[in-house]
């Protein structure tokens, strides 16, 4: 799982988020960013508060009492595939060094292949992403 200072600079590069089960996030607040929930009906679901604000109401029972949180609150940590994905057609590939640190490929918007290595492959995803969102600004 990506940290969530790399997930904020995400979302801050412009990365949108439509979400749908499966998805993991964190309430960015300081006593709880080391707590992820998973979007799912059975405990954390989708629904719209005042205003039509995008709103995750927590069902069932919890260790505290969190009855909802408002989208904006919260911060979205992408999984590998969704990384991978988001990178489209300018992942070219990752490979496990013998270091056991990862290297992504990317190719940037000039065409050229870059290489970006991090501890794991979610983190060296991340970075390139940042890298394309960047690019993508540029253009």
């Amino acid at each position: 799982m990506i940290d969530i200072d790399v997930a904020r600079k995400l979302r801050d590069a412009g990365l949108a988020w439509e979400p749908t089960d499966g998805d993991r996030f964190v309430i960015d607040i300081e006593e709880m960013r080391d707590e992820p929930f998973m979007l799912s009906s059975m405990v954390v679901e989708r629904s719209t508060g005042r205003a039509n604000t995008p709103l995750f109401r927590f069902n069932g029972t919890t260790e505290w009492a969190l009855d909802s949180v408002e989208q904006h609150e919260v911060v979205w940590i992408p999984r590998e595939e969704q990384l991978r994905e988001l990178l489209g057609e300018d992942f070219l590939a990752l490979r496990r060094i013998e270091d056991g640190t990862f290297t992504v490929t990317l190719r940037s918007a000039d065409g050229a292949q870059r290489e970006v290595p991090a501890p794991h492959a979610e983190d060296a995803l991340a970075g390139a992403l940042l890298i394309h969102l960047a690019d993508r600004r540029r253009d």
